[in-house]
């Protein structure tokens, strides 16, 4: 999922990739998870989420956190498209939150989806987080209908059987203007974003290749939902200061 408007981009922020520190090194070596002290790291920042803390300990970030998120998103690129990491910095401008670093480390994968690592596990996700309003439209339109909304349910199903959540980000409290309350797919037509997403708690098998075994999974039973939107509901054409 390249980070455009109406996509999965949950527990990010201003997305931008980090300097290259060596493409053909990182595609050298192997993913083996994160080391223990990756969560660790994660447990003392949000305990002192502070500059000093940082500085003196981003050697550790950069080895155990950023380094093997780098290798994962090397190796998954041939399959499932580039992957940009979000920057560890939090935008404060705005918040009365004025903790500078994400307690978190995210990547977005073009165009397939969203990793995040934290003290409370791993997760992945896809699909749209929050469509603009002419996405909705078209979104409506082809869950209202038989043929693509049947579609669209068995793919929900599909996504259920393996044990992952598909749903609605957000959803409206009734039916959409226009569409009846016993509307058959009517959960569907609630929603403002569907998204697929999986959240394991903190596991041995983490500091291991078998998490990168689980992301693919994750990646490849959320692709016939990519494709679905990608094909009936697409990019916003409304510029992003009128949304």
């Amino acid at each position: 999922m390249a980070p455009r408007p109406g996509r999965a981009r949950a527990g990010g922020g201003a997305a931008g990739p980090w300097p290259d520190r060596g493409r053909d090194t990182i595609r050298g070596m192997s993913f083996r998870g994160w080391p223990v002290q990756a969560l660790e790291f994660f447990e003392d920042l949000e305990e002192d989420n502070s500059k000093s803390f940082w500085q003196a300990n981003v050697a550790v970030y950069e080895a155990n956190i950023k380094h093997p998120m780098e290798e994962l998103l090397a190796e998954l690129e041939p399959e499932f498209g580039p992957g940009k990491l979000f920057r560890p910095y939090r935008d404060v401008r705005f918040s009365k939150d004025k903790s500078p670093y994400k307690t978190n480390i995210a990547a977005v994968i073009d165009p397939s989806g969203y990793i995040s690592l934290s003290a409370q596990g791993l997760g992945v996700g896809a699909g749209m987080y929050m469509m603009a309003s002419d996405q909705l439209e078209r979104y409506r339109t082809a869950v209202a209908a038989d043929t693509t909304g049947t579609e669209l349910e068995a793919i929900a199903a599909a996504v259920a059987k393996k044990g992952y959540s598909c749903g609605p980000h957000e959803a409206l409290k009734t039916a959409p203007k226009g569409y009846p309350k016993d509307h058959p797919r009517i959960e569907l037509l609630r929603a403002k974003g569907l998204i697929i997403w999986q959240q394991w708690p903190r596991a041995k098998w983490l500091s291991t290749s078998k998490a990168k075994e689980k992301v693919v999974d994750v990646l490849r039973t959320s692709a016939p939902l990519n494709d679905w939107l990608d094909h009936h509901v697409g990019d916003s054409k409304i510029p992003e200061y009128r949304r």
